[in-house]
């Protein structure tokens, strides 16, 4: 097994920046493609949030990891930093680092909204995309009414106090609506191999009512009909954060998510 660059399971490769045209931004990039894997990080999540799937995850390819505007190491964001903006300056850092598309897309949570975005928009460039307890345009409404939720939730996660990331967090879910807005005008989502994990346990109804439950899991099935080349996994021993409770599961899944795109772009 390949170690990552401080010998040990679970640490994060050096993470550098580049000043673009749009800001500076934070990134890391470990392992060898095709394909290039692409990160996309929840609200207020930096790229701590995938130590657990290092070193390993670098065994199926070139991985991009990278900190939007207003996340750890990049500079605060624009007003309003909407999903447009967000892939514009992906698109930007990528190039800057010499990636070529296509890419396999994984996203986590409202990263789930700009992964679907990008591949709407730029279908060509999307070899494949992983969505990790990914936000569903209906899920937005929900979204709002729990963000103090949110922020003790992620606060345990990430084990930072609130005040560290809970005012980028507002920023961002203030401009979902607007996200959601993008996703809807653009075109059609591509033909591609998606794969879906959604956290099989039950949150505390504090949370969400059983209705919103309900809707929630309908939305997470609704993800993998995206593509005809669709499928949901569930991670029974997860709640929202499938890459930190079940990380095998997840590299798992990302791995035959990779073997079918290789295979895809043989035909």
């Amino acid at each position: 097994m390949q170690l990552s660059a401080s010998g040990r399971i679970g640490v994060l490769p050096p993470i550098q920046a580049l000043q673009t045209r749009s800001g500076r931004l934070s990134y890391l990039l470990s392992g060898q493609g095709p394909p290039t894997i692409v990160l996309f990080s929840g609200a207020g999540v930096s790229l701590q949030g995938w130590e657990p799937l290092y070193p390993r995850i670098e065994q199926l390819g070139a991985v991009f990891g990278w900190n939007r505007f207003g996340l750890q190491g990049s500079d605060p964001p624009p007003a309003r930093q909407t999903g447009t903006t967000v892939v514009g300056s992906l698109r930007e850092l990528l190039g800057y680092a010499g990636l070529a598309p296509p890419y396999v897309l994984v996203a986590h949570s409202l990263g789930g909204l700009f992964a679907n975005l990008y591949a709407r928009l730029y279908p060509q460039e999307v070899a494949g995309v992983l969505l990790l307890e990914a936000t569903h345009p209906d899920d937005h409404e929900a979204l709002g009414k729990h963000e103090d939720q949110l922020a003790r939730a992620l606060a345990k996660v990430l084990t930072l106090p609130e005040v560290f990331f809970k005012p980028n967090l507002h920023r961002e879910l203030k401009t979902v609506g607007d996200t959601v807005r993008e996703i809807a005008s653009a075109g059609p989502f591509p033909e591609v191999p998606v794969r879906v994990i959604t956290g099989g346990l039950t949150p505390r109804a504090a949370l969400l009512s059983p209705g919103a439950l309900g809707a929630k899991r309908a939305n997470q099935q609704a993800l993998a009909r995206l593509s005809p080349m669709g499928e949901q996994v569930i991670a029974h021993k997860s709640g929202h954060f499938p890459q930190l409770t079940e990380p095998e599961l997840v590299l798992q899944v990302l791995g035959e998510l990779v073997r079918s795109v290789e295979l895809a772009m043989q035909a």
